[in-house]
């Protein structure tokens, strides 16, 4: 049971050299390109948040008249 435990811990100085490793093959997007995503994501999100008021808004209103009947 000693031996797994001992078996299971990789060293530090590996690992944090592995991933100083994996962040230099990280490919970052230029300035350009992240504006024009971060823009589309926002209108998207807004977009989205305006389609479910106004479905809930409706909803709301069915609900209601149909319980005043």
């Amino acid at each position: 049971m000693a031996n797994d435990a001992n078996a299971q811990k990789a060293p530090k100085t590996g690992w944090f050299e592995g991933l100083k490793a994996e962040f230099g093959k990280i490919v970052w997007p230029a300035k350009e390109q992240l504006a024009k995503q971060t823009a589309a994501v926002i209108a998207v999100s807004v977009a989205v948040g305006l389609v479910i008021t106004i479905l809930d808004t409706f909803i709301q209103y069915g609900i209601d008249f149909l319980v005043n009947l």
